[in-house]
């Protein structure tokens, strides 16, 4: 016949699979935040402006070459795609410095 369990490994066992469980709900505290790390955020500046420049030359050229113009809209759409990257750039800047800013704030008030 089966015999029958032995108490105190239960137990132990038990407590081992509750310790586990906690420290698997533990949120993972490591070099990594949860707001931006300063690589993030330079890349995403950077894409913003890049991607600001692409679109504008794609417009550009998709009207110059349906008009059959010269790059006159190339040239147009471009520099309005390079101040919109720059204008979304500054913007994702200063959403930055307000959480930085509420993140001090907040560190103060502690």
């Amino acid at each position: 016949m089966a015999e029958e369990p032995d108490q105190e490994c239960l137990d132990a066992l038990a407590k081992r699979i509750a310790a586990a469980k906690k420290v698997a709900e533990e949120p993972r505290r490591g070099s990594q935040k949860q707001d931006y790390s300063q690589a993030q955020l330079a890349w995403r500046m950077v894409i913003e402006l890049v991607a600001g420049f692409v679109i504008g030359f794609g417009i550009g050229y998709g009207m110059d070459t349906l008009l059959g113009t010269t790059p006159v809209f190339l040239v147009l759409f471009m520099v309005a795609g390079l101040a919109a990257g720059v204008k979304t750039m500054l913007r994702s800047a200063q959403e930055v410095r307000e959480q930085t800013a509420a993140t001090a704030a907040k560190k103060e008030e502690d």
